[in-house]
């Protein structure tokens, strides 16, 4: 990803300016960016260790909490890490291929994310409505090839946006009002055909988040009507507590992500520098609240973690 063809056009960088209006509130922002980050890294990587040392834990819901700790790592290390270079130390310039590199290998990660969510709602629709079958269906095998099927999709998918803007000439003004090299604000910068950058758009937008939201909703539809089918309230309350878990992770993952879409796309009112620390937030809350939610609500888990601690 680090050899992109740049026309000859292009500045050999671009400058990220960090949050615009709030500049000399940089070193302050900066603390709660680098405490969420440390409690990022600290809780999901605690995740990957204890279920990585329990032999009871290598089951396939377990994995698939693995799966989403490491996307929220992803995630928040595609940003953190260069969001705190320009707050601390203003080191705004990034070069070009370094620029799509980041677009990269963020919403693929993000795309990834999705899709370990809709494995998981999978996984909970088999352990409710087919208990009996789960453990024939649902096997660390199957998880993990899914899981792969997920990595290839979301590179296949986003793979292309790097490859056509790094091929575009870009407008003279090379500044990002960001933290990171945002794939909306770098494509207005460059000087391709709109109408294929238009409907690349569309395409990420209904196919990727569509179909993960269509099948989620699925998923959870024969749930809720396998529930209702449940004369026992004791079993009621069961299904529950094992979909709770998950359908905390869908609300925080997707509804920020809609929320900070809705607000790029038509301002809403919103001053800058409150989009783009809404767009940090919007990697940084769910990555640093998915291990806490899943450490909190699944026992076993919670019980292996307090005896490492």
């Amino acid at each position: 990803m680090a050899s992109f063809n740049l026309t000859p056009s292009d500045a050999p960088t671009f400058i990220l300016m960090g949050i615009p209006g709030l500049k000399t509130a940089h070193v302050l922002i900066s603390i709660p960016f680098s405490m969420f980050y440390i409690i990022v890294l600290l809780g999901n990587f605690m995740v990957l260790f204890v279920v990585g040392k329990e032999q009871t834990l290598h089951k396939p819901m377990y994995l698939l909490i693995c799966m989403l700790a490491l996307t929220d790592i992803g995630t928040s290390t595609s940003i953190v890490p260069k969001a705190l270079f320009i707050l601390w130390l203003n080191l705004k310039g990034i070069a070009v291929a370094g620029c799509l590199t980041q677009m990269f290998f963020l919403h693929a990660v993000s795309i990834m994310h999705s899709g370990v969510l809709v494995i998981m709602a999978f996984d909970r629709y088999i352990a409710i409505c087919n208990p009996l079958s789960y453990a024939t269906i649902v096997t660390n095998a199957r998880i993990a090839k899914l899981g792969i099927m997920g990595l290839i999709r979301a590179v296949l998918f986003i793979l292309p946006a790097p490859l056509l803007l790094s091929r575009q000439p870009f407008c003279a003004n090379h500044i990002i009002p960001h933290t990171y090299c945002e794939y909306m604000l770098v494509e207005k910068m460059s000087r391709g055909n709109i109408t294929v950058k238009g409907t690349y758009n569309l395409m990420i937008v209904f196919v990727v988040t569509g179909l993960d939201l269509t099948l989620i909703s699925l998923s959870y539809g024969l749930i809720i009507r396998a529930i209702f089918r449940i004369s026992s309230k004791k079993s009621h309350q069961k299904a529950l507590n094992t979909c709770t878990p998950h359908i905390c992770v869908i609300l925080i993952s997707y509804t920020p992500s809609i929320f900070s879409n809705l607000t790029h796309q038509f301002s809403l009112g919103f001053p800058p520098h409150v989009h783009i620390i809404l767009a940090n937030l919007y990697f940084l809350v769910p990555s640093m609240l998915n291990p806490v939610i899943y450490g909190l609500k699944t026992k076993e888990l919670r019980d292996k973690v307090v005896k490492y601690i």
